[in-house]
């Protein structure tokens, strides 16, 4: 057996094609979305995701924003300026790039962004309508899984999924929406014991962890679903997932890529964000 493989490039591509359609026809409307993006520092990685994020807001004629700021900025003048974002109505989504410097509260900066620009999904109450099931701006990388199952036919109602990895920005969130699509969710970390037991036990197995190639073939279920968060440089300067891609895709059904999965979901689904806000800021459903 050799697992499809999940295009997650492809799919985005058709995603973006959806919401530059509609941008235009709330451009018809006098409604342009609006994305901020904020950069604390000079973190190379973080330069590059916030160019591709620019870059994406210019192709689908979003207007956009772009606030670099040094890395001695006062948590006092990063709260000011978001503060300023948030009353600009021409600005439907925040975003604060993250990591920040260590003298900056992360979660105050969080905090401070208006739950209705909260394109990130970070937000608590964003957290808390997600966990209750009510309608929020949901957080991006997860919201991008939940897209590629379903793109695929691959509906998680009435499978077993098991999520590798409990961290607030995916592991918890993605459990949240598979439970919201009617799976059955089992959350699974360092301290489960015997984990690649629990592991084959999966219809749909999601590795987000941070661990290069931890998931091997003789974890997986023959013919399940394989998402791979992970995204992990080698010494050899080549990116890599949590899952070991050869050797798994002897034995899954359906795989995602590292890179070409799920990494290129998150910006997709950062815009569809900005799109939906800036169409409530409008009254429009």
């Amino acid at each position: 057996m050799s697992g499809q493989i999940i295009d997650g490039k492809r799919i985005s591509d058709t995603i973006r094609e959806e919401i530059k359609r509609e941008t235009a026809e709330l451009a018809a409307r006098g409604i342009r979305p609006g994305l901020a993006v904020v950069l604390v520092g000079e973190d190379p990685a973080s330069q590059v995701y916030v160019r591709n994020k620019a870059k994406a807001c210019e192709d689908l004629g979003f207007y956009s924003e772009v606030h670099r700021l040094p890395a001695d900025t006062s948590q006092e003048n990063l709260l000011a300026l978001i503060g300023r974002l948030n009353e600009q109505t021409g600005i439907n989504g925040i975003l604060v790039q993250l990591p920040l410097p260590k003298h900056i509260d992360e979660k105050a900066v969080i905090d401070a962004i208006s739950v209705d620009k909260d394109v990130d999904g970070f937000h608590p109450v964003s957290v808390g309508n997600l966990t209750i099931g009510d309608d929020s701006l949901l957080p991006c990388t997860p919201a991008g899984v939940i897209e590629l199952l379903k793109r695929t036919g691959n509906s998680p109602a009435g499978k077993h999924a098991v999520v590798i990895g409990r961290s607030n920005i995916v592991g918890k969130p993605v459990s949240l929406l598979l439970l919201r699509e009617n799976a059955t969710v089992t959350i699974a970390h360092s301290r489960t014991p015997d984990l690649p037991a629990l592991a084959r036990q999966a219809d749909i197995l999601v590795a987000a962890v941070g661990v290069p190639k931890l998931v091997k073939k003789d974890w997986v279920k023959p013919g399940a679903v394989v998402i791979d968060v992970g995204i992990n440089r080698l010494e050899t300067g080549k990116l890599c997932g949590d899952v070991d891609f050869d050797d798994v895709a002897q034995a899954a059904g359906w795989i995602t890529p590292v890179p070409g999965g799920v990494g290129p979901m998150t910006i997709t689904m950062l815009m569809s964000n900005t799109l939906k806000a800036a169409k409530r800021a409008h009254g429009i459903g």
